[in-house]
């Protein structure tokens, strides 16, 4: 076999004997380097890891876990779905919608499926029980409303397609992200309402409606911070970097002085809980670096683009193939090791037919966005189906349904591309 397929080989491998991802990069790498360069080449293995984490902008991401962690620890969930429920008022499938919209909301605070999942599920589960929804259709529509968050700005998965990608500007990026992600979320309450009402879950008389101007008053905080992470970016206040320890302060002040559920000691705690959370992440980008050094020596990825542009010349074709593709690694993969394994691939194939880097990397992010509660791996859905105790095969059926649906939005994306592109280009961000 040649240097290129034994690399590809181990990799494979790897990730089906079960080895982390980050390990399976790393190791893949080596093999590559041994096979095709020379052994002597791995004393670069030290100089490659360092140099995929020292980049300003990862910076962001530890911090924008905080973040995340922080709003909910100090009970900001809670207060969103009090004032989404006064809102909504008491009718069939109310819930629901105030389930995609609190996530929604989330999204833009945590930039992280998984702990927007989270923090929504354990305050919204026990209400939607009571209200007659089946747990696992609960349990589902928090897990793919909550993908959102990998739309919504701040992002972390878009932060990092912003720096795998030379030239996007990181500010358009989040722009171009709002109204796909306010698209998928509006997608998910189509079949939420309407199976609602089929199934007459959620008598409209057995539920009390919060008053409108107290439950206002009390969200107030929360809907502030997307609004000065977003307005302080437009307004060249601060960088994306600097955003996110906007962020992080002003959670810390929302949850020390405001709602005052958040103490030094769990302030301490959650530090720690983020540093655990990013160090997984920088573990991957760090051995990806290995990964991604061996290949581009190798040709590998120049290689493997050719044979994905030789596949077809029709565009639309190839892209609806790259996006099954891509779904199919979301299925199990996180976002982070998609954009490492398959960005090196995708980039010459983006550039040949011309598509704009800042819409492919919106629908690759609403790709994944989907592959986050498809079975079998589908990292939202662990996180729900374990708060909600119900096994995660028993979801299957609700989840395809939001799939579809989602699946729509990305298709209405893929085809007017201005739905992503209008606003940044309106802000006057280079798209």
């Amino acid at each position: 076999m040649t240097p290129d397929l034994w690399m590809l080989a181990a990799f494979l491998l790897l990730l089906v004997a079960g080895v982390p991802v980050a390990f399976s990069l790393g190791l893949s790498g080596a093999v590559g380097i041994i096979t095709g360069l020379s052994p002597a080449m791995l004393a670069t293995l030290g100089t490659n890891t360092y140099n995929s984490v020292a980049k300003y902008p990862l910076i962001a991401i530890p911090l924008f876990i905080l973040t995340g962690l922080i709003f909910e620890r100090a009970g900001v969930a809670a207060r969103l779905v009090r004032f989404a429920q006064a809102l909504v008022g008491p009718r069939h499938g109310g819930l629901a919608v105030v389930a995609v919209v609190v996530c929604m909301i989330m999204g833009g605070m945590s930039g992280s499926g998984p702990a927007d999942a989270a923090a929504v599920a354990m305050v919204m589960l026990p209400s939607m029980t009571r209200a007659g929804y089946p747990r696992p259709f609960s349990a589902t529509l928090i897990a793919s409303s909550a993908s959102t968050a990998i739309l919504i700005p701040p992002s972390v998965a878009l932060i990092l397609y912003s720096i795998v990608v030379p030239g996007v500007d990181l500010r358009a990026l989040f722009a171009a992200g709002l109204f796909p992600g306010v698209l998928a979320g509006a997608s998910l309450l189509i079949p939420a309402l309407w199976l609602s009402r089929h199934h007459g879950w959620e008598d409209p008389r057995d539920v009390e409606r919060p008053p409108i101007g107290k439950s206002f008053r009390e969200a107030l905080p929360a809907l502030f911070a997307p609004v000065i992470i977003l307005g302080g970016l437009r307004s060249g206040l601060f960088t994306p970097t600097e955003a996110a320890v906007v962020a992080v302060a002003y959670g810390v002040i929302v949850g020390l002085v405001v709602t005052r559920e958040l103490s030094l000691k769990d302030l301490w705690g959650l530090m720690g809980e983020a540093a655990i959370v990013s160090g997984v992440v920088m573990l991957i980008i760090a051995l990806a670096g290995i990964f991604a050094w061996s290949g581009t020596m190798l040709g590998t990825f120049r290689h493997l683009a050719e044979w994905v542009i030789g596949l077809s010349d029709n565009g639309a074709l190839l892209l609806v193939l790259i996006m099954l593709a891509v779904l199919a690694a979301g299925m199990l993969l996180d976002a982070i090791s998609i954009y490492l394994i398959m960005m090196p691939i995708l980039i010459p194939v983006m550039q040949h037919f011309g598509w704009n880097p800042v819409w492919f990397g919106i629908l690759l992010a609403m790709n994944i966005a989907i592959g986050q509660f498809t079975p079998p791996v589908a990292v939202n859905l662990m996180v729900t189906t374990e708060v909600a105790k119900v096994r995660l095969e028993q979801t299957v059926g609700w989840a395809l349904i939001f799939v579809a649906a989602m699946a729509s939005a990305l298709a209405l994306v893929a085809i007017f591309p201005e739905i992503a592109l209008w606003l940044p280009r309106i802000l006057g961000y280079n798209v």
